[in-house]
């Protein structure tokens, strides 16, 4: 994060770097779906992320390039207006922050001096603006969500009906998708496991406080060699806060932020995909089911040439639960996660850089 730009500077840099990183990853996240909501002992049998990307070649075979972008509009909606809002509030909170304008705690004398926000405080303005920013964003997640499972093996559908809602008939038709979520649930059905979105919150808190410890931990290493302890500490309180990124740092310190907090919370990050497209009634009851090994919506979907559907039916009946069950598709997000991560930092990085360049060029222009 480039704290000494204005907010509005990161937050639509922040939006743009996310929207491309959607574009460029959306297969994989599509397929990540497919598995999140697959049984445990199907998700093992496939063997993973090599499980995954046979299922991306087959979705080709079957449906064509163009069935790997289902839902894309709808996701890079979502994505451009919960970039925006969470870069901007994150931004705007640290500034005031920073500036001492919101204290978190009492710091006597040094009221009126710039603060540098602790870990803690990083993921408490992290999670604020996280919750804000998934409010927006929801109901466009839901959609996103249904146009995902949307393409589905026909012979399976009297079994599927039994366990998820039913679906239009042009899975793409996204004025269909929302006609049947406000028939369902009504307006509420739009914001449907939103309370779990605001403990989910936690993710891009997590990302942002680990990326900020990365920044300083690169400006530290950076003026090592050159400073004397006493000036590093001097640094590490002040100038090492606002070391800005080359292109390469911000991919890796984003994807790798970004993993840890995916590693953390992706129970609940599956969790949370299978009430939203379920019929259970809490997401207390998604977990308990989860956990115990039991079939998810798609069960019985996206059967792959070769394999045998009997075998695979046999294998269910062998419950898969546990900690397992609970990482199913884990492989797949943390790669698709780390891509996507490290794609939105790199280029809202450089599209800050080409800022900062712009406005320095027109001061020197009117300076002669």
């Amino acid at each position: 994060m480039t704290s000494t730009l204005p907010p509005l500077v990161q937050a639509f840099s922040g939006a743009i770097g996310s929207a491309f990183a959607n574009g460029l990853t959306y297969p994989l996240d599509l397929v990540t779906t497919r598995l999140q909501l697959d049984s445990p002992e199907r998700s093992k049998s496939r063997g993973g992320a090599v499980g995954g990307l046979h299922l991306l070649a087959y979705i080709i075979k079957r449906h064509g390039v163009g069935a790997l972008y289902d839902g894309l509009w709808a996701d890079t909606c979502a994505t451009l207006l919960s970039n925006f809002f969470y870069f901007y509030i994150y931004s705007f909170l640290r500034m005031l922050s920073v500036k001492n304008l919101i204290p978190f705690t009492s710091r006597g004398s040094q009221s009126s001096k710039s603060h540098k926000p602790t870990l803690m405080e990083e993921l408490v303005i992290g999670f604020i603006a996280g919750v804000a920013s998934r409010a927006v964003s929801t109901p466009l997640n839901i959609i996103t969500l249904r146009t995902q499972t949307g393409r589905e093996e026909d012979k399976y559908e009297v079994d599927v009906a039994k366990t998820r809602p039913p679906r239009p008939a042009d899975s793409g038709g996204i004025i269909e998708i929302v006609k049947l979520v406000y028939k369902e649930q009504g307006l509420a059905g739009f914001w449907r496991g939103f309370q779990m979105s605001t403990l989910l919150s936690l993710n891009p808190s997590i990302t942002m406080g680990v990326l900020q410890m990365y920044r300083r931990l690169l400006g530290i290493l950076k003026y090592t060699p050159t400073l004397s302890p006493k000036d590093l500490s001097v640094h590490a309180k002040n100038s090492i806060v606002n070391h800005n990124l080359r292109p390469w740092e911000a991919f890796f310190g984003g994807a790798i932020s970004n993993s840890i907090a995916v590693s953390i919370l992706y129970p609940l990050i599956l969790g949370k995909k299978r009430l939203q497209i379920s019929q259970a009634a809490t997401m207390h009851d998604v977990m308990i089911d989860t956990y115990k090994g039991k079939n998810a919506p798609l069960t019985r979907n996206n059967t792959l040439p070769g394999e045998n559907l009997a075998q695979l039916d046999a294998a269910d009946d062998h419950k898969i639960g546990g900690i397992q069950a609970l990482y199913q598709g884990y492989q797949l997000k943390i790669i698709s996660g780390f891509l996507s991560q490290g794609v939105t930092f790199l280029v809202k990085g450089r599209i800050e850089q080409l800022v900062i360049a712009a406005y320095l060029a027109r001061i020197r222009g009117a300076t002669r």
